[in-house]
């Protein structure tokens, strides 16, 4: 990590409570995001993975403070922005933004899509004048490569992919420096895909963006990303460069998500890992290695020892750390 650190997550954790009974009380908690810690260098794209309701997008949530961790610290530029509240964070917010999934329900039907980009010029006070503002909207247009003609048009008038264009627009207006995208691919069509990534990563050369890249698709998160961090029932079990996790996954799970991705020749592909069972509920984690009830590899221990996500000695290059009793 040459760059400094942008971004700092201490043991973040964040749970949502369960309320029940006569009296409404909180009878359990859903444990969302358990004890996460990593750094993210400036400029650097950290992909984020991991089954459906494993944490991710609520981890991405919390490190823009839409949502509050219920414990821990996330360090932005030295500050832990988890105590800020009011005006404050208000004005921390123009330095991170977020790109949403769904481009067909994260823009406002009833607004044009210059508003909509123009919306959060407003909001925070840049560009006082209104030929400023225009003339700003007409920049970001141009810049995720939409039609200053089409400016007056609303949401519906355009394809999935010229909204997540809008989408990208209006999260650059205020200029941000950090910029989660949670799964900004993943409901469009796997020819607009590659456009919309390749502007990414465009974007992210000029601008001197750094990104936290969510996404299900592990062919797009090796495209994409600098290092790749893998979560289980709400931990990250694996955190590795790019290159060195695609090619020596140390975690069981890691290497069960890589061996589903599809390939060109069939007759090419290693063993599938076929892994039994569902995932747990997040309400009532298993003890011990939270993975251990689908795990090829499971022994006695595992059920028992907790295992913490360090650098691991069988593995030559230090940044590459596993979260298992078997691989440490």
């Amino acid at each position: 990590m040459s760059e400094p650190v942008l971004l700092q997550v201490d043991n973040v954790i964040k749970s949502f409570p369960i309320y029940g009974g006569i009296l409404g009380r909180e009878i359990a908690a859903v444990q969302a995001v358990q004890g996460v810690s990593f750094q993210i260098p400036r400029g650097e794209t950290l992909g984020l993975v991991g089954e459906s309701g494993c944490g991710k997008s609520t981890l991405g949530r919390c490190l823009i403070r839409l949502l509050k961790p219920t414990s821990g610290r996330i360090l932005y530029k030295g500050q832990d922005i988890t105590q800020v509240e009011g005006d404050s964070l208000r004005q921390l917010r123009r330095q991170m933004q977020i790109i949403f999934q769904d481009p067909y329900s994260s823009l406002n039907p009833r607004m044009t899509i210059g508003s909509i980009i123009e919306e959060p010029l407003i909001i925070h006070g840049l560009h006082n004048s209104e030929k400023d503002r225009k003339d700003r909207v007409k920049q970001l247009a141009e810049l995720v490569g939409l039609r200053i003609d089409s400016l007056q048009r609303y949401p519906h008038e355009f394809s999935g992919g010229q909204r997540q264009r809008v989408g990208i627009a209006r999260s650059l207006a205020v200029e941000p420096e950090l910029i989660v995208c949670d799964e900004p691919v993943s409901a469009l069509d796997v020819s607009i895909q590659a456009q919309v990534i390749n502007l990414l990563m465009d974007l992210q050369q000029r601008l001197g963006l750094t990104y936290v890249f969510i996404a299900h698709d592990l062919k797009v998160v090796e495209h994409v990303s600098t290092r790749v961090a893998v979560m289980y029932l709400g931990k990250i079990v694996e955190l590795a460069e790019a290159k060195e996790l695609y090619l020596r996954p140390g975690h069981p799970y890691t290497k069960a998500l890589l061996s589903a991705i599809p390939v060109p020749d069939p007759k090419a592909r290693e063993q599938r890992i076929i892994l039994t069972g569902d995932v747990p509920s997040p309400v009532r984690p298993p003890n011990g290695c939270h993975f251990h009830p689908r795990c090829p590899s499971v022994q006695p221990h595992c059920s028992t020892k907790i295992p913490q996500l360090m650098s691991k000695t069988k593995i030559a290059d230090q940044s590459h750390q596993v979260s298992c009793l078997e691989v440490l």
